[in-house]
């Protein structure tokens, strides 16, 4: 009928590769916000601005959590 909202069982004594998802989605904007100030600076407009600062605000929280991933994989082994 609909999600239970519980978790699939796993394997016993298997964990699941951790997948930092909020990295690669905030790596997706900032590339796409890269293309779009250079759009947006080849039409001459000054709103490309926006977009270079959407794109260094989105590379840090790529970073931010691909770290935090790194060092949660570590802990666990």
């Amino acid at each position: 009928m609909g999600d239970t909202g519980r978790a699939p069982s796993a394997v016993p004594g298997q964990e699941p590769t951790p997948m930092p998802r909020l990295a690669l989605y905030a790596l997706a904007v900032c590339a796409l916000a890269v293309v779009a100030a250079v759009i947006s600076f080849a039409a001459g407009s000054w709103l490309g601005i926006v977009w270079v600062l959407l794109a260094g605000l989105s590379s840090n929280m790529a970073w931010y959590y691909f770290r935090r991933a790194k060092t949660r994989t570590a802990e666990t082994a």
